[in-house]
């Protein structure tokens, strides 16, 4: 690593630890030489990077800038390196990935002690959370996202396609009686997830098309997996993504609802890196065994 890139690299590490202190140890430095180190990026730069204070370290917005392009330098250098001593090297390094907490627990829970054994040097750090996170800002090596994916600067490979189905529990349809036709559902308790646009206008195949039919109930929330367990509890009818329910499914505690006229809407699930970084051996190790998990699975 030349000079430049070791000063990223050290200036990079500062502001993933959160102090000079605990970089320099990291880096086999001293706190005072550290220090040293990012005044003289400053004064190369000729711009303040850092805002020091007593408590923390503030990135100007001249240092927001600056470490985010050397993330992307430095995950270059790291998959040029990776390419040339490909078969050679297993990936190796800490992997930090972002994810939803339904897709965590029914898909990517599940696989991850089978992709800890096929990468032993790889240490995965799993951030759960349904807050879609800024992947720079956070550190994050990489994101799995659902739905189609906005205009971005993000590298994104995609996964699989995933679809909704309207499930009940058996013990809801025997007190409550099955919906034979979507204006049934009006009657019925509709367990709505929030937080995403027409996902709770659930829609149909007609005669004149597609129809969009607006539900309600007594329960919502923007956690899938808090409502499926009230799904299979009987409160009440929902409209989940296949990989969400297909557990609860084959084990007969949901049964699907009005599979001849509902529309599934299948829907993109994506990984996604910032740029550069989706080359890096650990990453692409990752993205790999997913998809290769996933067409298995189907």
């Amino acid at each position: 690593m030349n000079s430049a890139s070791a000063e990223m690299n050290a200036f990079v590490r500062v502001i993933e630890r959160g102090s000079f202190a605990a970089a320099a140890g990291d880096l086999g430095l001293t706190p005072s030489a550290l220090s040293k180190l990012v005044t003289r990026i400053e004064d190369r730069l000729g711009v303040r990077l850092l805002t020091r204070t007593t408590r923390r370290l503030v990135l100007t917005a001249e240092g927001e800038l600056f470490v985010a392009r050397s993330r992307e330098i430095l995950a270059s250098i790291e998959a040029a390196e990776a390419e040339v001593t490909a078969g050679s090297r297993a990936p190796r390094g800490l992997l930090r990935i972002s994810v939803g907490t339904a897709y965590a627990k029914q898909i990517l829970g599940p696989a991850l002690p089978l992709f800890l054994a096929r990468y032993p040097e790889i240490t995965v750090e799993l951030l759960v959370s349904d807050r879609q996170i800024d992947l720079v800002a956070e550190q994050v090596d990489l994101a799995i996202r659902s739905g189609q994916l906005g205009d971005s600067t993000l590298v994104a490979r995609k996964l699989t396609d995933a679809r909704r189905l309207i499930c009940a529990s058996p013990l809801y349809l025997k007190k409550h009686g099955s919906p034979r036709v979507p204006a049934d559902l009006l009657r019925h308790n509709c367990l709505t997830l929030t937080g995403f646009a027409q996902i709770n206008q659930w829609p149909f195949h007609t005669d004149e098309g597609i129809n969009r039919l607006a539900i309600s109930g007594t329960f919502a929330s923007d956690n899938a997996d808090l409502l499926l367990d009230a799904t299979v509890a009987g409160l009440g009818i929902a409209r989940l993504a296949d990989f969400v329910v297909a557990r609860a499914l084959q084990e007969g505690a949901l049964v699907r609802l009005l599979e001849d006229t509902h529309l599934s809407e299948p829907f993109p699930i994506h990984v996604v890196t910032v740029p550069g970084r989706h080359r890096t051996p650990r990453v692409k190790a990752f993205t790999d065994f997913m998809i290769s998990q996933l067409n298995d699975a189907r």
